[in-house]
């Protein structure tokens, strides 16, 4: 027979594991919604990229970037990158209208030779690059972090951004940005073919680089900046394509309303010199107008980006002599 002070004892114990029980189950759910919550709204998110699918578990913290396009987009949408590949090995550094927001960046490499190894020390939770780029790699870096890749850089930055944003969950934030620069840029042209008396000025992109310079096209970023703005081309540069390598018995055909040239790399390997003593870009009615302007290669060409788009704006307007209107 249970005594009365055993069969409480009895109770207290059944209560007390009740208790512990209800307990648990509630800490377990708890600690389910707690894990929901620290992976921040919207994650995980599945990507569709151009190397397949890639689950991101939680809202990225630490990413790195291979590429301008990267650098430009996760710095555009708040995030300071904590590792990211150098891309002009003629300054061994990176973008300059970026460098306050990669003061504290580490350098992993080169953009045709990024460090697996340093990436990997850098614990990070995403890694942004492109196929063209760093297809080779991809496997190694999908085994260090999720890893997203665009097809290529270029022409198509803005669905790259688009496609970065939602691996950063961020897509509004980009959409916002895509949308003001589309805006800026509209107004920019209207403000362009005003000057000109309604008609759209012709615009022409040179690039001196080791070896042909290169007349460039429609189909790469500044072509898409240009074509935002609504300027035209002249006739070698009005083609749905990257760029025309031509020699200096063609120099002429870059004279336009306006035109824009850079340099990549060191200056004495290119045919800038022989290029612009040639009689024929003399004779150009830019060069007599004072209408060729020496512009930043990190920006019209590296620059692919929201940030480096506002920067070919601002050089527009200058050259234009218009109301940039940021």
């Amino acid at each position: 027979m249970i005594s009365l002070r055993q069969r409480g004892r009895w109770l207290g114990y059944a209560f007390a594991c009740l208790a512990a029980v209800l307990l648990t189950a509630c800490s377990g759910s708890g600690g389910s919604g707690q894990a929901a919550q620290d992976a921040g709204p919207g994650f995980p998110v599945t990507v569709k990229h151009a190397m397949g699918e890639t689950t991101i578990p939680k809202r990225p913290q630490r990413v790195v970037v291979l590429d301008t396009p990267e650098m430009d987009a996760v710095t555009l949408l708040g995030i300071e990158p904590v590792g990211a590949a150098v891309v002009d090995p003629a300054t061994g550094q990176f973008p300059a209208y970026l460098k306050d927001k990669m003061a504290r960046t580490e350098k992993v490499g080169s953009l045709d030779e990024p460090s697996v190894e340093k990436i990997a020390a850098l614990k990070p939770d995403l890694i942004l690059s492109s196929k063209v780029r760093h297809e080779q790699i991809y496997a190694q870096l999908s085994k260090i972090a999720p890893t997203v890749f665009a097809e290529t850089p270029g022409a198509p930055w803005k669905d790259n951004l688009k496609l970065y944003a939602k691996a950063l969950g961020k897509e509004q934030e980009a959409a916002q940005a895509l949308a003001r620069y589309q805006e800026r840029a509209r107004e920019l042209g209207e403000a362009i073919k005003a000057k000109h008396g309604g008609q759209a000025p012709t615009v022409s992109v040179v690039r001196f680089v080791d070896g042909p310079t290169r007349f460039y096209q429609k189909k790469n970023f500044s072509g898409t900046v240009l074509s935002d703005v609504g300027v035209r081309r002249p006739p070698l540069q009005d083609k749905d394509d990257f760029s025309l390598d031509v020699g200096p018995e063609l120099a002429d055909q870059a004279d336009a309303d306006y035109v824009f040239v850079m340099a990549y790399g060191d200056p004495s390997k290119t045919q800038k010199q022989a290029f612009q003593a040639s009689p024929l870009w003399q004779r150009m009615n830019a060069v007599k107008n004072n209408r060729v302007f020496e512009v930043e290669d990190e920006v019209w060409m590296l620059g692919i980006g929201v940030q480096g788009a506002h920067l070919i704006l601002d050089d527009l307007a200058r050259a234009a002599g218009v109301d940039p209107r940021r």
